[in-house]
């Protein structure tokens, strides 16, 4: 039987990619050295029927597609330099749709202090917007560099984006869905500061944590410190969803989960959440709030699996 690329997922293909490439920086972005500092350099595709949901307006569209590369910078402690939009349109769609997804790129540009700086357009059966962010960081956050004894740390509360998707109205947890916000400001901050490692939260907790894990190291999770409100566990149970499944397997928070030492944490200037350390286990964990402890699967958002 012949292998199709659903039979290994992504995870497996980016691999792949890596072992026959040895000049690919295995984290976030591309870090090249370049002038006395690093040239930080990320890409990301957004596909109608698996990135926007049904209600995301065209404005939202466009300012998400600059939200995921900017995250990726914001994960490295980079400060924006420019950014490339290609953009793929059906034939049939209508000019003024087109006109609010550029507004939406325009203004995510603008709030995050990126240029627009060229792109390419192209005909196709849906819309595809992919974009490409440059930064730059003298001293770029990798993702797997952290030391035992490190909290683990959240820049927000996460799984709202994740209920949101199985909502209707206008909420907390739909704003976070349809209008996500990268944390850039705070990424150069934890850099500044002494942050160790650091990530951004796009395919779950889960996921991303597996990511930042080394051979050597683990992570304890404390569900009591995750702040998940009695709404959010009520929400959830009306939907029949899981309430940590949200928090650890699904994602889009574009929060950014980051281990720094302890003596480090009151040069941090924004607020933030401890919810674990690093430990010496090899394995990641999380404490339930009856005090059990469970192994937390690696499982996380696919782009190949439906």
């Amino acid at each position: 039987m012949t292998l199709k690329v659903s039979d290994i997922g992504e995870k497996e293909l980016i691999k792949y990619i890596l072992a026959n490439c040895k000049t690919i920086t295995p984290d976030d972005t591309a870090v090249t050295p370049i002038a006395n500092t690093n040239l930080i350099s990320t890409c990301d595709m957004l596909i109608q029927s698996k990135h926007f949901p049904e209600n995301m307006s065209y404005f939202q569209m466009g300012f998400k597609s600059v939200t995921v590369n900017v995250s990726d910078l914001a994960a490295m402690g980079a400060t924006p330099l420019g950014f490339l939009l290609s953009i793929a349109l059906p034939k049939d769609f209508e000019v003024d749709d087109f006109k609010q997804i550029i507004k939406g790129v325009l203004k995510a540009c603008e709030y995050y202090g990126i240029c627009l700086i060229g792109g390419d357009t192209n005909e196709a059966s849906e819309i595809i917007i992919s974009g490409t962010a440059l930064g730059l960081c003298d001293n770029p956050l990798m993702k797997n560099t952290s030391e035992k004894g490190d909290f683990v740390v959240l820049t927000g509360k996460i799984g709202l984006a994740a209920l949101g998707f199985n909502l209707e109205n206008d909420n907390i947890y739909t704003k976070k869905a349809l209008e996500p916000i990268a944390k850039i400001k705070e990424g150069i901050n934890i850099k500044n500061s002494g942050g160790t490692s650091a990530t951004d939260i796009t395919d779950g907790l889960a996921s991303e944590l597996y990511e930042m894990k080394r051979e050597d190291i683990g992570f304890m999770i404390y569900e009591d410190k995750l702040d998940i409100s009695g709404e959010f566990k009520s929400l959830a149970a009306e939907l029949n969803l899981n309430y940590l499944d949200l928090l650890l397997h699904v994602g889009e928070d574009f929060e950014l989960v980051f281990t720094i030492n302890k003596k480090n944490l009151h040069k941090l200037n924004f607020k933030y959440l401890v919810i674990g350390e690093v430990t010496d286990s090899k394995k990641v964990e999380i404490r339930l709030s009856d005090s059990t402890v469970r192994q937390i699967s690696s499982r996380g958002y696919d782009h190949y699996v439906s």
